[in-house]
């Protein structure tokens, strides 16, 4: 279905499929494992246990995993597994799939292809890795690998290499052999799994050897060894513990559809991370009344665990689940306090641990800092645990240059959450081959079961891309009809205002198309007429277009300022009729106060210029957060959403604080950028103004005073817009100032990218133009 002939309606009728067949959202009344993709690796390893009940018939204790393994081969490739993985997890799930059919002697062509894929694979998947320290094959794919082909020749399972792969092969069996002899089975390395999670694949001479601390951990826990299916797969062979048999009976139980690669597993982090998907792919316009339902119940059973009697583990998962529940809480507007989850910064026992175990909790520690991003004013424990997060995740090989980026980490922690807009942060999502996995197995990834809702997003993005790409063209059909494209000085930012706009927001479909259009309108007239007062206008021209837009009269205006005055009044005359037919009260006075705010704050900067006139820090932020004319697009825009936005915040000089945050910042983000342009120019900018007030002062100095006032009004507006004790305006309107304040941080992050005829390029192909591209995890069934 191309996305153009496509209805909303398709989408939301398919996103009521997917209510009905995956899960209940709004009490998920449901088993959580259901949620969690399964591994097909563990599956097998139970598929191979003998039900020993009948010693004349053998037959398999868990046929449902047998079933399985039949029913979830990838039928084109011949492999088992998620696609995702770069081959490694795939071609040990395959392996031992191929294994489980052989021991039973069922599954001949699935056995085939599976042979097969493997053959054809293995030296392309293995062969990326060398024998140096930069690139060593992984600890568990030696040891999974290594251990799968011993099996497989006991079971006289031939594969055909060739030369060079069996040479890769006997390296790897080298490789193992150091690590026997430098691990010990059940101690093991405290920045990795221990031996003893990986007693499938070991040699039958360690097991046999230790029989004694097999049993010992088998019955002092929960009848697993390390909460690993496979692992307590092969104990049990091994040892026909009762304890064994009873975790592994309760596995079967609960994941009847192929088992996970780890349980158990924490289940409130199972259904948070199902949500987190669903926003993270920006599905809210579907699933957005079952998702407040859930974090309403969420919020309810809100507390503290006890973390005294938690073992290291369970304390683990508990900081994954609190510092999601944080994060999702706080920005639906929920009141909850950082210790929530920064609990941890004072327990040196979990301190240690995370510290030399980030491979292992990578996604913990993932979670923690994106949960420091929703920081407010003196919250110290989060900024000590974004520093520390941030420290650990830098030196995890998951973003290490010789390793693939999980998660597009890299562009999350070079981009902060302010800087990032919605759209692309979807998009990102759904094209992220990761974006399902939330916590971390001994071979790979644990997966949310998402390949629906990554179906529903990728169409609902695209969608979206031919509904703003119809929106672009009527936009520019508006600029040339007003003449605004052929004004031929400044800057031409028609996509750019429009890219702002749309990917700012996730307004439902074609319903407020209005709303993005005369955002997109607002942002171009802005440009047009900023530039007209900084480049182009002389001083009888600037004054006579102030006049005219302050009486709202321009028939005497020529050239250019008549044009912008006709393309201003025909905007202006266009929000208040939409905003009629919405809500009823004509709001033009309104608009045009908050026009000629704007337009009387250029004109001030024109004088001060022409007469060279250095006006005090206080005077120059008081005009500067009205000509930067964030809110000459935000409280029009606001009035437009429901609930209505108040009259009385429409008012110069009494707007809300919000609003005023808004403005503040916007300008001083600008000026960090834009100071050198300034400077050669005669101009004035906040960062020269501090520099000039301080004498000795440099320009590093004063970059560093704006950029603590950016951080710490950031944190105050922050605080502002998602609590509603320090702001009376209803959550849309809140959401809009969110948004604004977002364009202008992705707008002057690092650099002006708003001056830049090529820095935005990329993003807006990708906004507008580009198709998703994803991995299609889902197997096709023989």
């Amino acid at each position: 279905m191309k996305f153009e002939n496509c209805s909303s309606s398709d989408l939301y009728v398919l996103a009521e499929e997917i209510k009905r067949e995956t899960f209940e959202l709004d009490n998920f009344n449901i088993n959580p494992y259901s949620l969690v993709s399964p591994s097909a690796y563990d599956t097998a390893w139970l598929a191979m246990i003998e039900d020993l009940s009948d010693i004349n018939t053998p037959k398999p204790m868990f046929r449902g995993c047998l079933d399985w393994i039949l029913s979830n081969q990838h039928v084109v490739e011949g492999m088992w597994g998620n696609q995702g993985d770069n081959g490694d997890e795939t071609l040990t799930s395959t392996l031992t799939c191929v294994l489980a059919l052989r021991k039973w002697n069922i599954g001949i062509l699935h056995v085939h292809k599976g042979k097969r894929y493997i053959e054809r694979s293995t030296e392309r998947i293995i062969g990326k890795y060398n024998p140096n320290k930069e690139r060593s094959c992984p600890r568990w794919l030696v040891l999974m690998l290594t251990g799968l082909l011993e099996l497989a020749q006991q079971l006289g399972l031939r594969f055909f290499f060739s030369t060079r792969v069996q040479q890769m092969i006997n390296d790897l069996f080298f490789h193992r052999q150091e690590i026997l002899d430098r691990e010990k089975l059940v101690d093991g390395h405290c920045n990795r799994q221990p031996l003893l999670a990986y007693l499938e694949v070991l040699p039958s001479t360690f097991g046999g050897e230790n029989q004694e601390d097999i049993f010992e951990k088998l019955n002092n826990l929960d009848g697993s060894l390390c909460q690993s299916p496979s692992a307590t797969a092969a104990a049990f062979m091994l040892t026909r513990n009762k304890n064994c048999l009873v975790y592994l009976q309760s596995l079967v139980k609960r994941c009847p559809h192929g088992v996970p690669q780890v349980y158990p597993l924490n289940e409130e982090l199972i259904k948070l991370s199902m949500v987190n998907i669903i926003d993270n792919f920006g599905l809210g316009e579907y699933f957005g009344k079952e998702v407040d339902r859930f974090l309403l119940q969420t919020y309810k059973r809100y507390k503290n665990e006890d973390l005294k009697r938690m073992s290291i583990c369970s304390k683990v998962d508990e900081l994954h689940r609190a510092s999601l529940e944080f994060q999702m809480l706080r920005l639906k507007g929920y009141n909850v306090l950082p210790r929530s989850f920064c609990w941890f910064l004072n327990d040196e026992e979990i301190h240690d641990y995370l510290e030399k175990n980030i491979e292992c909790v990578f996604f913990v520690m993932l979670s923690v800092y994106r949960a420091t991003d929703l920081m407010f004013p003196g919250e110290y424990e989060l900024e000590e645990a974004r520093e520390f997060s941030r420290n650990l995740l830098e030196k995890s090989e998951f973003i290490n240059e010789k390793t693939v980026p999980s998660f597009h980490i890299k562009h999350e922690m070079s981009t902060p959450w302010m800087a990032r807009l919605k759209h692309l942060d979807h998009r990102m999502w759904i094209e992220d081959k990761d974006s399902n996995a939330f916590s971390n197995g001994k071979a790979s990834s644990i997966r949310i079961h998402s390949e629906k809702l990554t179906h529903l997003a990728s169409r609902t993005f695209e969608f979206r891309q031919a509904v703003y790409r119809h929106e672009m063209e009527d936009l520019m059909k508006w600029v040339k009809k007003w003449g605004l494209n052929d004004i031929g000085f400044g800057r031409e930012k028609t996509t750019y205002c429009y890219f702002a706009a749309s990917a700012s927001t996730s307004f439902p479909f074609e319903s407020v198309a209005n709303i993005r259009k005369l955002m997109a309108k607002s942002g171009i007239l802005i440009t047009v007429a900023d530039d007209f007062f900084d480049e182009e206008g002389s001083a009888d021209e600037l004054e006579a277009l102030t006049k005219a837009v302050i009486r709202w009269e321009g028939e005497e205006l020529k050239g250019y300022g008549k044009i912008i005055f006709k393309a201003l009044d025909n905007l202006l005359n266009e929000t208040a009729e939409t905003c009629r037919k919405q809500h009823g009260p004509d709001i033009t006075n309104h608009l045009r106060n908050i026009w000629n705010e704007t337009f009387e704050s250029w004109q001030r900067e024109a004088e001060w210029s022409r007469k060279g006139h250095i006006p005090s820090m206080d005077e120059y932020i008081r005009n500067g957060m009205i000509s930067i004319a964030a809110h000459t697009i935000a409280l029009p825009t606001s009035f437009l959403m429901e609930p209505c936005f108040p009259q009385q915040k429409l008012k110069p000089g009494n707007y809300d604080n919000i609003t005023t945050l808004l403005m503040t910042n916007s300008r001083l983000l600008n000026d960090l950028q834009s100071y050198q342009k300034e400077q050669e120019q005669g101009k004035i900018n906040s960062v020269l103004l501090h520099m000039k007030s301080h004498c000795g002062s440099k320009i590093e100095d004063s970059i560093a005073y704006i950029e603590n006032i950016i951080d710490s009004k950031r944190k105050e507006f922050m605080e502002h817009v998602l609590m509603d004790e320090f702001s009376d305006l209803p959550k849309p309107c809140k959401d809009i100032h969110l948004s604004f304040c977002k364009v202008f941080e992705m707008f002057f992050n690092k650099k002006n990218r708003y001056d830049s005829d090529t820095e935005m390029l990329q993003d807006i192909k990708k906004a507008l133009y580009d198709p998703v591209s994803t991995f299609d995890n889902s197997p096709s069934l023989i």
